[in-house]
């Protein structure tokens, strides 16, 4: 099997010898391709034009064509014309005759470029006009005795039956102005095609002389509903331009704006000698119908040049960068003259009567050239598609068609050696080797003029090779450019490519901590702080961040053998190595900088770490970040930091740890016992003040306080807090040591204690007592403990007598001892009223029991139970006095729905007892049933899911067997 290299040669052996220019004009084999492209293939040698030969046998000889949006016409002798549709009907031509004189003759054909409007002029002065849809040549009347010999299409306005305002120019040199319609659209059904025909402008003064060239583009709003326009326009020897500005929408004649101004004043003209009678103007425009280049056969040569609508050149010209490109030939025989050119937007093709040669217009270099055999005839003219970009020309009796193919798959190489990297980069993009060529070019170019840094940028686009482009500006120690060239090929490093990547930033790092050691000992401290601004934002970057993350201790070491502290601190803050920067900190005495690192980040344990030292030097603002964290802290956690040894030396420090806590306990709602008991023990010492509230806040129930109530005790009494330790003493239920206490602060504060324990009456009279006996005996106010009775209602005036002394005479408590008496009557006759009426209540009673026992009712076979309604008799059953009657299981489970758990178990046990077969009589049961208070009170279920009435406790019959046996509730 053939190598990629013989396959490339034998493809070029293959190519057709037609079109081949001499064999160092040929372009150089493409180069291999450096490093880093893989699976590239070589360039398509196939050629720029490909010329076809149309298979088409006329029947008379071709005289003129013109081709336009693939709508092909050719003028035949005889006055016919071809009209071909290539895209929708190739193969079918349509064949129109303009005039059957055969005196006259076609002296040149236009097309517009949407190939809807034709113009035919004759060489009588008639001229024609043939729409797309029509197939009748029509007379233009208005234009008759003028020979057409040059058309100025509207590429703006024309349309389906309107070409726009166009210009024409004559064989006798003048310029008209007029619009063609079909006749369905003819303003005010005028006859004429030519809505209007106006002379501008008589280029033949001094001596009749062809038109050969009229082209007109729209340019750029002036103001606005202004816009600029030029025209120019060709002879065989001379190019004028005209420029001027037309209103949007203005009244025809269109131009007169334009020519007007040239009316009065001298002609301006380019004019190039040696003319050969006729010349040719061409015109290329871009992908958005902007002229762009122009191209002028004339005598000496073609002129070319590219448009520029901006004014930026100068107000009586559009064109720039204008030469003169010679015509291709041999200097030992004398070339032929050319009939005809087509411009492209890289190339020039010239037309000669038995040739087509090509021109690069980049570098007039002669790229294409290819003869025609004698046996189809000389050539006659050629003609370019304005919208599909193909090539005809045609002899008499053959027609060819030239594809153009990738025209710019060279001009890379032209720019390139002419040093316009710009566009050399623009026309390669799609070929990574020809665009690694380039830029390595531009890089050499750089280099060499002493633009390092910009050396160094552009070679990091490159493939070349990492280890020559370091070289190089090691060599010429330009660490700037170096380290650009590191930055920008760091950039374009793949992400795999990790190995790499670590080299070039660990390298990168080495350099910037040597300019900047070197800049602080030169003292240079601007320049220090702007390399160190980009020292860090390079640190920043994602992809240096992610690398340095995996290698932080390569890192740590090279700056720390700088001794570069800040920058030590800086990259363990963007590493988030928060400790480290903390610890640094700290061991500066900087307690504000590490408080301020520590609050940015959200490791927890660094808090509990760290809050100690800081707790002891800036309190306040420790607490500040505590409370700003609110409840990402453990709060247990940090009790470490908040405890103190000497209150005294650290009271600020408490008073923080206070704030903190309280935080902690009523804005978190912390339940914690720790905190509660540091909190107290904190107000014990510090706070006294505060101590009461906190308790009463807490409440008295044990099973609700959150401190221990035992280590509360005991620190109030250590701080002598007596008030709080009668508090926490009444919450323990330790009221008789809350009263003795009491007594020694307030009075009132004994009596709110002794009345705690409502459930416990001699427990209160206790206290009340020695509340008494205190009042009595320590402060001699016996007034007010003889109020005491109407405060307690347990104490009387005997319980306080025997607290007298000796001296006291009768005066201080004879109203006392008065309305106690008075009570105890009143209570007296109350107790006589309640035994008479329980004596009668109790022979109700009886009597009532003693007509039950008398009373019975019938069960029928028939009868069911009231609860689930199948035969009563078929089990054992209760009947009642109110008629209901129930299976004992039914009852069983509807009573058991409206009793507590241990009455439920109390009926298990009885029926138990009822089934048990033993000799106990019924009668031993029955006093068991009746203490259940009348069978549970069966009753006072009420029924509540039936429809039966109340049962009341009543005589319950009891199925057994054929007896009846009565059985009382």
């Amino acid at each position: 099997m053939a190598n990629l290299i013989d396959q490339y040669h034998e493809a070029s052996s293959r190519a057709g010898a037609g079109g081949r220019v001499p064999h160092h004009q040929q372009r150089a084999p493409p180069e291999p391709i450096g490093a880093g492209f893989i699976n590239a293939r070589l360039e398509d040698d196939t050629p720029i034009f490909n010329k076809q030969r149309i298979s088409f046998t006329p029947r008379s000889s071709i005289t003129h064509m013109c081709v336009a949006n693939n709508i092909l016409v050719m003028a035949m002798s005889g006055n016919i014309l071809l009209r071909n549709d290539l895209e929708h009907h190739p193969d079918q031509p349509e064949e129109l005759e303009i005039s059957k004189s055969l005196d006259d003759s076609i002296h040149n054909i236009y097309l517009d470029p949407t190939g809807r409007h034709l113009i035919v002029s004759m060489k009588s002065t008639e001229n024609f006009y043939l729409s797309r849809n029509s197939s009748k040549p029509r007379a233009l009347a208005k234009l008759k005795g003028n020979q057409i010999s040059a058309v100025g299409w509207n590429r703006e306005k024309t349309n389906n039956t309107s070409t726009g305002e166009i210009l024409l120019g004559t064989t006798k040199g003048l310029i008209i102005e007029t619009e063609i319609i079909s006749s369905e659209d003819s303003r005010f059904f005028q006859a004429s095609l030519e809505q209007h025909v106006k002379q501008l402008s008589n280029l033949g003064k001094e001596q009749p002389v062809a038109v050969t060239g009229v082209v007109f583009e729209k340019g750029p709003a002036v103001t606005q509903g202004t816009h600029r326009y030029f025209i120019m326009v060709t002879l065989p020897g001379r190019l004028y331009q005209f420029i001027g500005c037309i209103p949007d929408s203005p009244e025809p004649p269109v131009f007169q704006h334009v020519f007007s101004k040239y009316e009065d004043v001298p002609e301006r003209f380019l004019e190039l000698p040696g003319n050969f009678g006729y010349s040719c103007l061409q015109f290329f425009h871009d992908s958005r119908g902007a002229p762009k280049s122009f191209a002028w056969m004339t005598g000496p040569g073609i002129y070319y040049g590219n448009i520029d609508m901006s004014g930026d050149y100068g107000e009586d010209s559009v064109t720039i960068d204008t030469s003169l490109i010679e015509y291709p030939g041999d200097e030992m025989e004398e070339a032929p003259l050319p009939l005809s050119i087509v411009l492209t937007e890289f190339h020039l093709l010239i037309l000669y009567p038995n040739r087509l040669k090509a021109i690069c217009v980049l570098n007039q270099q002669l790229i294409y050239d290819e003869g025609f055999p004698d046996k189809f005839g000389k050539l006659v003219n050629m003609c370019k598609d304005p919208v599909k970009g193909t090539v005809w020309a045609f002899s008499k009796s053959s027609v060819y068609k030239y594809k153009i193919i990738r025209e710019a798959r060279d001009v890379w190489q032209m720019y390139l050696d002419q040093e316009q990297f710009e566009l050399a980069k623009k026309y390669c993009k799609d070929n990574p080797a020809h665009t690694d060529k380039v830029l390595t070019k531009q890089a050499e170019f750089f280099f060499k003029e002493g633009r390092y840094e910009k050396s160094a940028e552009t070679y990091a686009l490159t493939q070349h090779s990492f280890e020559e482009v370091t070289l190089k500006f090691i060599r010429l120690e330009q660490k700037e450019a170096l380290k650009k060239f590191l930055i920008n090929k760091l950039a374009g490093l793949k992400t795999s490519e990790r190995t790499q990547t670590t080299m070039i930033v660990s390298w990168l790092t080495e350099i910037f901590l040597n300019q900047m050691g070197r800049l602080k000992e030169q003292d240079v401290l601007d320049q220090y702080g702007q390399l160190q601004d980009q020292f860090r934002a390079f640190l920043s970057t994602p992809r240096v961040k992610e690398c340095v993350s995996d290698n932080r201790s390569l890192v740590y070491e090279l700056i720390a053998s700088h001794g570069d502290v800040e920058d030590m601190v800086f990259f363990a803050e963007l590493m988030r190595d928060f400790e480290r920067v903390i610890t640094h900190h700290l061991q500066q005495d900087d307690y504000p900088s590490a408080l301020q690192v520590l609050s940015k980040q959200d490791n927890t344990e660094l808090f509990y770490k760290f809050s100690p030292l800081l707790m002891q030097n800036i309190p306040k603002e420790t607490v500040d970040v505590w409370i700003a964290k609110r409840g990402k802290l453990e709060s247990r956690k940090l009790i470490p930091a908040l405890v103190q040894y000497d209150h005294l030396k650290y009271r600020a420090q408490g008073n923080e740890a206070i704030r903190y806590l309280e935080f902690c306990v009523q804005a978190l709602g912390v339940r914690e016992q720790a905190i509660h008991n540091y909190l107290l023990s904190l107000y014990a010492k510090l706070q006294p003040d505060k101590l009461m509230k906190y308790l009463n806040f807490q409440g008295q129930d044990p099973d609700l306080v959150c401190y221990d109530l035992k280590y509360a005790l005991r620190l109030c009494l250590e701080h002598d807090h007596k008030e709080a330790c009668v508090h926490i003493y009444s919450t323990m239920g330790l009221y008789e040591e809350a009263v003795h206490l009491a007594l020694q602060v307030d009075v009132d504060l004994a009596k709110m204690n002794a009345d705690k324990p409502e459930e416990d009456e001699e427990l209160r009279k206790k206290l009340w007592l020695e509340i008494a006996r205190h009042v009595v005996e320590k402060e001699k106010d016996i007034k007010r403990a003889m109020e005491f009775q109407r405060e307690c209602d347990l104490l009387k005036i005997e319980d306080i007598l025997p607290f007298f002394p000796d001296f006291v005479t009768i005066d201080h408590f004879k109203d006392a001892i008065c309305t106690s008496l008075e009570e105890y009557n009143e209570h007296i006759e109350t107790l006589k009223d309640e035994m008479e009426e329980a004596t009668k209540s109790a022979q109700e009673i009886r009597t009532e029991i003693q007509s039950f026992r008398n009373k019975y009712t019938f069960i029928k076979a028939q009868d069911k139970c009231s609860c689930c309604g199948f035969p009563l008799m078929t089990q054992a059953f209760y009947a009642f006095p109110c008629t209901h009657k129930f299976h004992s299981k039914c009852l069983t489970e509807e009573v058991r729905q409206h009793l507590s758990a241990s009455k439920c178990h109390r009926i298990d046990e009885l029926q138990r007892k009822l089934s048990a077969k033993s000799s106990t009589p019924l009668h031993s049961v029955d006093p068991e049933l009746a203490k259940q208070s009348q069978a549970d009170k069966v009753g006072s279920c009420r029924c509540r899911h039936r429809s039966f009435g109340v049962v009341l406790p009543s005589e319950v019959w009891h199925w057994t067997g054929t007896l009846y046996s009565r059985c009382c509730f």
